[in-house]
């Protein structure tokens, strides 16, 4: 347990949580040397019981699987204060006397520990997307000594970009189609035609744009300087039904099913959150918490690892991971490996040996 900052109002729906906010980790220490502690951690997915947290101990290293404040739900998270309570588990890591911190940032961890490296080695932030102050303090955020990429994608704004259906018509209405831009017509079946899949990117871009404006619009007319914010239709990646679209060794769907199903579920990417959250974390122009761009700005030691069968993460993701810090980047490829690869303990072994062999 990790006291935090203090956050917004509401921010979870526990009194004592408001008033006394704490993150939770889980910590396993098989105490064997403070050489080296492993991190890991994502905004919102509870990763304390994550695949690598047993096969590290058994190496004889320490590992905080800790969670944000966020943990469940990300209606409200704000990537800047994320970030800040990534910061009380490394302080926690340092008290405890360990000399290297290897933070691991998985999946969509990848983006939060980019971003905190970033601001650990040189603290840039003094308000949130929105224009709130934010009391970030250089002593809040102590660096890490290397940082592990797995299976991660560029960010959150990043992911539901690509995945965002550019068919929407009306954000009010999301039956509404046009079916030229609609990936799941029937006037549009894999493999898709190159220029149209030029259109198609576009077009994202630009709803990701039209949905930046209205939650600044939103936010300039709320009496609370926010307001309730829904994005529908969520799941419209062609890669997902097009193999031949950054080809790797995946299957064609996405993570959660039929992309096609997921596209229109009620709880879909990037669904639920408020006008300042989408800011902070899925506005292409103005979240700062851009993976590879934060990668960049950095200076320790990467260890960037692609898994070959992952639906959720493709071989460009993680050529932008490398090319952000290349020459100090070391490649690794887990052959096999699906975004969630628990169910074949072998690769999760070779996973957790390839980061020891890496990060002492």
């Amino acid at each position: 347990m990790l006291k935090i900052a203090k956050g917004a109002p509401l921010e979870t729906l526990s009194g004592i949580q408001n008033s006394d906010p704490r993150a939770y980790g889980r910590f396993v220490d098989p105490g064997h040397s403070k050489d080296v502690a492993y991190v890991l951690v994502h905004p919102t997915n509870n990763f304390m019981n994550h695949y690598l947290v047993e096969p590290l101990a058994e190496r004889g290293r320490a590992v905080l699987a800790m969670n944000t404040r966020y943990s469940g739900s990300d209606s409200m998270l704000i990537m800047e204060r994320a970030i800040q309570d990534l910061g009380a588990g490394m302080r926690f890591l340092r008290e405890q006397g360990f000399k290297k911190i290897v933070l691991i940032g998985n999946s969509g961890g990848g983006s939060l520990t980019a971003f905190y490296q970033q601001q650990a080695e040189r603290l840039t932030i003094t308000d949130t997307p929105d224009g709130k102050p934010i009391d970030l303090k250089p002593e809040d955020l102590p660096p890490a000594d290397q940082l592990a990429i797995l299976a991660a994608h560029c960010g959150r704004a990043a992911t539901l970009t690509d995945s965002l259906d550019p068919a929407v018509v009306d954000e009010r209405d999301p039956n509404l189609t046009n079916e030229a831009l609609d990936m799941y017509a029937p006037c549009n079946t894999p493999p898709y035609d190159r220029d149209w899949l030029i259109t198609y990117r576009q077009e994202q871009k630009a709803r990701n744009e039209r949905l930046t404006q209205h939650a600044l619009d939103l936010i300039a007319n709320a009496p609370a300087g926010d307001d309730a914010f829904i994005v529908y239709r969520t799941k419209a990646d062609p890669r997902t039904r097009d193999l031949t679209i950054d080809p790797s060794d995946r299957t064609a769907g996405a993570i959660w099913g039929d992309a096609r199903t997921v596209n229109r579920e009620a709880n879909g990417l990037g669904r639920f959150c408020t006008a300042r959250s989408f800011l902070s974390q899925w506005s292409l122009r103005l979240t700062r918490a851009h993976g590879p761009r934060c990668l960049a700005d950095t200076k320790v030691p990467i260890l960037n690892m692609g898994y070959t069968a992952d639906s959720a993460v493709f071989p460009a993701n993680v050529a932008e991971w490398t090319k952000a810090a290349e020459g100090r980047c070391t490649e690794y490829t887990v052959r096999g490996a699906g975004h969630y690869p628990q169910d074949k303990p072998d690769l999760v072994e070779e996973i957790a040996e390839t980061l020891v062999q890496w990060g002492g």
